[in-house]
């Protein structure tokens, strides 16, 4: 444990370093889908890593130690981490708690609102076009979701860049994406360097929509100039989060101009492995934390086993020597008082 418990907040710092540089260079579907399991994966094993430091903490509380049947004493000859360091974690676990329950309460709104805003469009079909001069394009998730474009946007666009700017919108609706947000959101809570990791996947599932949009349409450029004019129309506009105007538009519209990115095998293969040092270390740190506590609770029944040898006064099963470790309660009812 002394040194598993540490690797998940390693291969957090790490994967928060290399790939948001990496994914914007990979194929953004994908990408995508690499960066949601490193935010779950990460976010579980910083979790995990923090609440088996701040047990070995309280677990040498007294009170704690005496309603788990173990050795407070043994436990902490047995622990290798120190109380500042259990302490400090259980602080920043409660924290981390408390932030991913104020997310999630958000993320429950945001789906309301959207549900609610989708019941309030006019029409029944998937296209709500808006009687609005200011340009606005987004998708807006639900059951099911709808493509809102307001006569504004529509104005400033040809009719290939309409079709591009329609067939972005409705990959948002197809892949899902409000749900990738919604979990590089709760992981961003959990776990403060995850922020970095949750602003690049916006940015690669944009990307993921306008590759999207390009095999629909067959033309690359005509999605770019249809990204690049609908940004320009909108400025100044409330961008929502699933929208063709939103992201780093320059860098999109600069990929839409290349060639489709090659896929690379190697990035995603060093990513898993370090997902998976990042769960078995976790897992070992958890048995070598189990191993502790096996070991304090037979040191505690050690203790009362000896207790034994000076009979208590009044009932011998509720007396200092009555054990109730799940590894001793046999030996002891055997050994009673004689």
């Amino acid at each position: 444990m002394l040194i598993s418990v540490y690797v998940p907040f390693a291969v957090t710092a790490l994967l928060t370093l290399l790939a948001p540089r990496l994914a914007r260079g990979l194929s953004p579907r994908p990408a995508a889908w690499a960066l949601a399991c490193a935010a779950l994966v990460t976010a579980v094993g910083w979790t995990g890593s923090l609440a088996l430091l701040a047990f070995t903490g309280v677990a040498q509380i007294p009170q704690v130690a005496a309603e788990g049947h173990w050795s407070a004493s043994a436990l902490r000859a047995e622990d290798p981490v120190y109380l500042v360091v259990a302490a400090v974690s259980a602080l920043v676990l409660t924290a981390s708690v408390a932030s991913l329950g104020v997310a999630a309460v958000r993320q429950v709104r945001l789906v309301v609102r959207a549900r609610r805003e989708c019941a309030a469009l006019p029409g029944d079909t998937e296209l709500a076009v808006l009687d609005d001069d200011t340009p606005v394009a987004f998708a807006l998730p639900g059951s099911p979701g709808r493509i809102v474009v307001s006569q504004g946007m529509l104005r400033r666009l040809t009719d290939e860049e309409r079709a591009a700017l329609l067939a972005h919108e409705r990959a948002h609706l197809r892949g899902r994406h409000h749900l990738f947000l919604a979990l590089w959101r709760l992981a961003a809570a959990a776990n403060p360097l995850l922020r970095p990791l949750a602003g690049t996947g916006a940015f690669v599932l944009e990307r993921w929509a306008d590759e999207e949009a390009a095999t629909r349409v067959g033309d690359r450029p005509v999605v770019a100039h249809a990204v690049g004019r609908a940004a320009l129309a909108s400025t100044g506009a409330p961008r929502p989060a699933l929208a063709a105007t939103g992201g780093e538009v320059p860098q999109r519209v600069r990929a839409l101009l290349a060639p489709p990115p090659a896929r690379r095998r190697m990035p995603f293969l060093v990513g898993a492995l370090l997902l998976t040092m990042c769960c078995t270390s976790l897992a070992n740190a958890a048995s070598d934390s189990d191993r502790m506590v096996d070991t304090a609770e037979r040191a505690r029944c050690a203790e009362l086993l000896i207790s034994a040898s000076t009979p208590p006064v009044g009932d011998h099963r509720h007396g200092p020597g009555f054990c109730r470790c799940p590894h001793h309660r046999g030996e002891r009812e055997s050994v009673a008082y004689r």
